[in-house]
């Protein structure tokens, strides 16, 4: 009797496994989310998609931005030396680092829209108690917890790749770059008419409005129809899929929607785990590198500026000459911006998208192994060029080609990471090499901003010699992703 309802018992089990995971009858058509995204096309859906996703890159640039044009007037305000305006910075990459590898793997687990909004909230709320900070001790804690928001910033990345056909990636994902650029310049901006006027502390809190104002739209965007159907939600994703056909006016494919089938690794659709490892080590420690000459760039800009560190300090400051303030000539370099500053930062800015149309058609035809590879070396050669003894408008001129030429370091590497990992540890890969890419970015202040002040020579040789290991990592990649459908399982 007991063996008889045992036997039951398992049948009912297989029955409900089975019904579970049930296949679709034999000759009937079927196709993944993949085929689906591919059929759809790119319509209205991917441009509403591209805007709103892509604004993420404003708060996200306003947040990071801000270091570099309030660094200044809390040297001033708090009489800080250089390692502690530099550990400011390195304290917010600490605070990314930690929190991209935990919100990666909640990413996975719980989904990429939910992250993406947690970490909008938290950002923002952490960034509104900054402005009230009363110490530095306070103020580095509670810039830290912003940069364990921000790094959530990246599922809206992952969002938008998963959503985009394949041939429409190269291209829209390296435009997203402009909304890097937007929220750079507008922090400069405001920079300069807020800091003199009503103080930093005012400056943080307008800088945290973007990010609040986005919250508020996010609700138009689904959750990744990939990530439903790794978790088992094909009903989801079926919805999704559909909502966006209706919007692009396409038709889906016939059929009904499954999981891709499981390919063995090692065959030529899916990388081996060798590869996949290697290239995601290789791509991590690449971000690593890139960071650190990204930030360097920003923070050396600044330091340049403040300071007139290029050939000797033989020219003149370029601040206000009317400020000539007691707290000015302070042991502390209480150098505050002046108009020109705030315009050569500009200027340099802008150059984040200058060499953008060119960086589109290289990870396009040339792929994003050996593109990524020649700009990392051009990188290199401009940072020992920024030692040559020239004019304002020189310096200007290679900060402009140096920010031009990390940006689409960036870029391509940006995209090679969400691409080369499967759906189902995507966000866990891609925080993974964030919290690498940040390692770089905390030891870039203590470049720029303390060893620069003893060495000027010998930081801009440290950054070049990072630059052209990561060229040489680059061509060395195992797996290239240009024209590769991304896969959806492990």
């Amino acid at each position: 009797m007991a063996t008889a309802a045992k036997e039951e018992e398992n049948a009912i089990g297989l029955e409900e496994i089975h019904e579970e995971r049930k296949e679709p009858p034999k000759g009937q058509k079927t196709f993944t989310v993949e085929e689906a995204v591919e059929t759809i096309g790119f319509g209205r859906f991917h441009i509403m998609l591209f805007l709103i996703m892509g604004s993420t890159g404003v708060a996200e640039a306003m947040e990071i931005m801000l270091i570099a044009v309030v660094s200044p007037l809390i040297r001033c305000e708090w009489q800080l030396q250089d390692w502690q305006v530099a550990l400011v910075t390195t304290m917010v990459f600490f605070g990314y680092m930690v929190f991209s590898i935990v919100l990666g793997l909640l990413a996975d687990r719980y989904g990429r829209w939910k992250i993406l909004l947690l970490s909008f909230l938290w950002a923002a709320y952490f960034s509104l108690l900054t402005s009230f900070a009363p110490s530095y001790i306070w103020f580095v804690f509670l810039r830290a917890m912003v940069g364990g928001g921000v790094s959530g910033h990246a599922q809206g990345l992952i969002i938008k790749t998963e959503f985009l056909p394949t041939k429409y990636r190269g291209y829209m994902l390296p435009l997203s770059q402009v909304f890097w650029l937007l929220g750079s310049l507008l922090i400069i901006g405001l920079a300069s008419v807020v800091n003199p006027t009503i103080g930093w502390r005012w400056l943080i809190r307008i800088a945290s409005i973007p990010g609040i104002l986005l919250i508020l739209v996010f609700k138009f965007i689904p959750e990744s129809a990939r990530y439903n159907v790794s978790t088992g939600n094909t009903g989801a994703a079926l919805a999704t899929l559909q909502r966006i056909a209706r919007m692009n006016r396409a038709a889906m494919p016939e059929g009904q929607l499954r999981e891709p089938a499981k390919v063995s690794p090692g065959c030529p659709a899916h990388p081996s785990q060798a590869g996949l490892l290697a290239s995601g080590l290789q791509g991590g420690a690449g971000l690593l590198g890139i960071a650190f000459a990204y930030y360097g760039v920003i923070l050396a800009s600044a330091e340049l500026l403040e300071r007139d560190l290029v050939c000797g300090s033989a020219a003149p400051p370029l601040q206000d000459s009317s400020d000539d303030s007691e707290e000015n000539h302070s042991p502390c370099h209480c150098h505050l911006f002046g108009p020109a500053a705030y315009q050569t930062m500009i200027i340099s800015t802008v150059g984040e998208i200058a060499l953008n149309p060119v960086n589109i058609l290289s990870i396009n035809l040339l792929g994003r192994r050996l593109s990524l590879c020649i700009t990392m070396g051009c990188t290199a050669l401009f940072f020992l060029l920024l030692n040559i003894c020239t004019s304002s408008a020189g310096m200007v001129g290679f900060l402009f080609m140096l920010r031009a030429l990390v940006s689409a370091n960036f870029n391509t590497i940006y995209i090679y990471t969400a691409e080369v990992y499967p759906t189902t540890m995507r966000a866990l890969g891609m925080g993974t090499s964030g919290s690498l890419c940040r390692v770089g970015a905390m030891v870039a202040p203590f470049i720029s901003q303390v060893l620069m002040s003893a060495s000027f020579v010998g930081a801009l040789c440290l950054f070049s010699s990072v630059c052209i290991i990561c060229a040489i990592s680059a061509v060395t990649l195992p797996i290239e992703t240009k024209g590769r459908a991304l896969q959806q399982v492990k």
